[in-house]
């Protein structure tokens, strides 16, 4: 069973920056994607931005939202991904979720972390 585990949320004043962590532990297999969502209150969960397996910076794809301002990175030989926030606006308060899933019918799986909140106060 794979786990995702989201860490370093918190409160900010809008301008300022975040990074969060998604770490996955378990087996899995195949091409997949990670990726950040998030939820405000009375909104639906949107995505953020994702980035496949390889990894690589310019391989990640953002929402128009936070295009320009929040990198997606992802570090294969830990299992982790990150999600750096910059220039942070209130608008950008929810939480924060992880996902993995796998882009390889072979092996399909789709797994979320529990959420960490951020807060940007104006």
């Amino acid at each position: 069973q794979v786990q995702l585990v989201e860490s370093g949320g918190g409160s900010v004043q809008a301008g300022g920056s975040l990074r969060l962590s998604c770490a996955a532990s378990g087996s899995f297999f195949g091409i997949n994607a990670m990726g950040w969502y998030r939820q405000a209150p009375g909104k639906q969960r949107e995505l953020v931005g994702s980035i496949s397996s390889g990894g690589r910076i310019n391989n990640a794809h953002y929402a128009d939202p936070v295009r320009g301002r929040f990198t997606i990175s992802r570090d294969n030989a830990k299992n982790t991904m990150y999600l750096q926030m910059n220039s942070l606006k209130p608008e950008d308060t929810a939480v924060y979720y992880c996902n993995l899933a796998s882009r390889d019918s072979k092996y399909p799986y789709d797994y979320w972390g529990q959420g960490t909140q951020v807060t940007v106060s104006s």
